[in-house]
Formats: C-alpha cells, sequence, structure tokens
C-alpha cells in the first residue's frame, strides 16, 4: 500500500507530526509512505529536513492566501496529475490546513480515498481560527475516514456528525522528536526546571498555574519558564511577578524547541481542557516528565505513563504535584516504549477496513 501524507502548514506542530507519521508508517510491512509538505514549512528549512515527495507552494502570509484562493479551481488538474504520478493507493491528511480543499478536489479527481486527522473538535477557549474550523468540519465530512487521536475527540466528532458511525478511526498521538534524545531530566544537578510550553491561550490553564507557583511561594528546589506565543494577558504578568518564574512570550522556530525541552525536567500541563497534547508527545519523545491536570484526552494519553503525574483541575493539587516531583531523590526515568509500530500497523488495518467497504 502506498500511502501520501499531506500537511501544508507552515510552522508548528503540523508538519512535525506529518514527518512522524510517515516515518511510522514506512515501518508497517508491505506499506510505503510518501510525504507531502508545503515549500514554506520550517521544517523543510532545516539541515536535517526530512524528504518530501510533493512539496507545494502555499503562501507566505494572509493577504498571499487571499490572493491564492480565486486561483484554486484551476489548479485541481496540474495537482492531479501530480499526485497520479505518485500512484498513492490512499492519502491521510495529517492536520487540516487553509488549502486542503485544493488537495480534496485533486485527489478525488485522481481517484484517491483520503482520510483526515483530526486533532481539535471544538475551537479552545481564545483560539481564534473560527474559519479553519468552518474549512475542517467541512474537509472532514467529505472525507472517506475520519482519523481521530483520543476517544475524548472522536465521541465529539460523532455528536456533531462530523465522522459517521463506520467511518471513523481512532489511533494515538506519537511521541513527537525534535532530535536526538537529550541528557536526562536532573542531570544537570541543580534544582528542579520546569516547563510550560505552547500557545499562551486560556485553556492551556495559566491561572491555574499561576495561583499553584504564588501558593507555593519562595522555593529553591524549582524553577518554572514558561515559553511560547500568545496576547499578552494579565495571568502572564502575575507569573512574571513571581520568584523564580520566567515568561518567553515569543514564537519558538522549529530548530530551537530541542534546546528548549533539554533545558528542561518536566513539562507542566495545568490544562483547563485539552483534546489531546503534541507538547505532551514532545515531552515523551525527550523522556521528561509531564505533571499534567486530568481533562479530555490527556488522561487517555498520558494514563498509565510512569513519567507522568495526573492531578484534578485544581491550583493546591497542582502544587502539591511539583512540590512532590521535585522531592524525588532519584525519579525514575521510563524506557521509551516501542509500542509505535504496532499503533501504526493499527492504523493501516483500520483504515483499509473503512475505506474499502
Amino acid at each position: 500500500m502506498r500511502v501520501l501524507v499531506w500537511q501544508w502548514g507552515r510552522r508548528g506542530a503540523g508538519p512535525r507530526y506529518a514527518v512522524e507519521l510517515a516515518a511510522g508508517l514506512r515501518g508497517v510491512p508491505g506499506v510505503e509512505a510518501l510525504l507531502s509538505l508545503s515549500r514554506q514549512a520550517e521544517i523543510l528549512a532545516g539541515a536535517d529536513a526530512p524528504p518530501c515527495d510533493l512539496p507545494m507552494e502555499t503562501y507566505s502570509g494572509l493577504r498571499d492566501l487571499v490572493l491564492r484562493l480565486p486561483r484554486l479551481p484551476f489548479e485541481v488538474g496540474g495537482l492531479a496529475k501530480r499526485i497520479a504520478a505518485l500512484r498513492p493507493d490512499v492519502a491521510i491528511c495529517a492536520m487540516p490546513a487553509p488549502l486542503d480543499v485544493l488537495m480534496a478536489a485533486a485527489l478525488r479527481r485522481a481517484k484517491v480515498p483520503h482520510a483526515v486527522v483530526v486533532h481539535d473538535a471544538d475551537l479552545h477557549p481564545g483560539d481564534i481560527h473560527s474559519l479553519q474550523m468552518v474549512l475542517q468540519r467541512r474537509l472532514a465530512r467529505r472525507a472517506d475516514a475520519v482519523v481521530a487521536l483520543s476517544r475524548h475527540v472522536g465521541d465529539r466528532l460523532l455528536e456533531q456528525g462530523v465522522a459517521r458511525p463506520g467511518r471513523l478511526v481512532l489511533t494515538e498521538l506519537p511521541p513527537l522528536s525534535y532530535g536526538a534524545p537529550p541528557p536526562p531530566p536532573r542531570a544537570h544537578g541543580g534544582k528542579l526546571r520546569l516547563l510550560c510550553f505552547g500557545r499562551l491561550l486560556p485553556y492551556k490553564g495559566l491561572d491555574l498555574l499561576a495561583e499553584a507557583m504564588a501558593g507555593l511561594g519562595p522555593r529553591d528546589d524549582l524553577e518554572l519558564r514558561v515559553v511560547g506565543n500568545g496576547p499578552e494577558s494579565p495571568v502572564l504578568d502575575q507569573l512574571r511577578a513571581l520568584p523564580g518564574v520566567t515568561v518567553e512570550n515569543r514564537w519558538v522556530p522549529e530548530e530551537e524547541v530541542a534546546a528548549i525541552l533539554a533545558w528542561s525536567d518536566a513539562l507542566v500541563l495545568p490544562y483547563r481542557e485539552a483534546s489531546q497534547s503534541g507538547v505532551a508527545a514532545a515531552a515523551i519523545a525527550a523522556r521528561r516528565f509531564v505533571v499534567a491536570t486530568r481533562v479530555g484526552g490527556i488522561t487517555e494519553q498520558m494514563e498509565g505513563s510512569a513519567m507522568a503525574r495526573l492531578v484534578p483541575p485544581e491550583a493546591k493539587a497542582l502544587g502539591a504535584a511539583l512540590v512532590a516531583l521535585a522531592a524525588e531523590q532519584d525519579p525514575f526515568v521510563a524506557p521509551m516504549e516501542d509500542r509505535w509500530p504496532g499503533v501504526m500497523a493499527a492504523l493501516v488495518r483500520d483504515l483499509a477496513g473503512v475505506l474499502h467497504r
């Protein structure tokens, strides 16, 4: 089976997940995976850029995207020919992006069935990409199969009618590797280094984190670094004012992620809601501890992990878990579980069952 994985986002976890998905599929006997990324993707600019079988010129910004949209109907035929030349049996959208309507139309013309991986069934509080959610639902409803990365998301897609019974496939988010695993946590011999990483939006529970850290007061056994991109807010100011806490509100380019993860001993995910977490997946690949609230798909993703500490979404419980982790003299660093080949084989099997009905 030849599988074409595509993701036409420019930066963030989407292209990284597409690369990991294609790599995982290549490990399944009888599967050949091809990859299509945006030429503008950050991940293609690095020294270790992955091989891209179908590079796609997308857009460099909002104005460029708007100017591109009227031309899309005229590009379907040419793209369909490029797809046909690769001879895929099925295509998988790793994460929806604005130009996927073009890919879907070209796949239909080339008579290639396709599936769409849905990461979030609903917008999170503070998320402004409402048009992208409309496009995602339209794309998923017209797909031959819909893939959810957690039962939490899958159930919601069925409720919405975005996925139909018999056309929904469940899988899970793989470890997202940003390079070779760094030295193990606590190897530096200093205080516990906590990292809150990712989009700085209300659903990430930054208010819970600020309350938890304020309740702990000044400590000489832990420090917290908050790194990510989002609107300035009073809660970020609260965090900046706390001893032992630094806040870096900025976009983190692809080439910096590995170093930021390596700095940390533990990732803190104080989410108020979650579908699943790409940050947790990156922490797993880097062999970092995770302290997370027990909400949404996070519970499914992290339950049973020896390096995860799951707590209720309450500041007091979160603070207690951080102190307990800091007090562990020789915390157990679990070896990486080699579950991914089995997960990929199951995905291929389940997709084939849906698409060939």
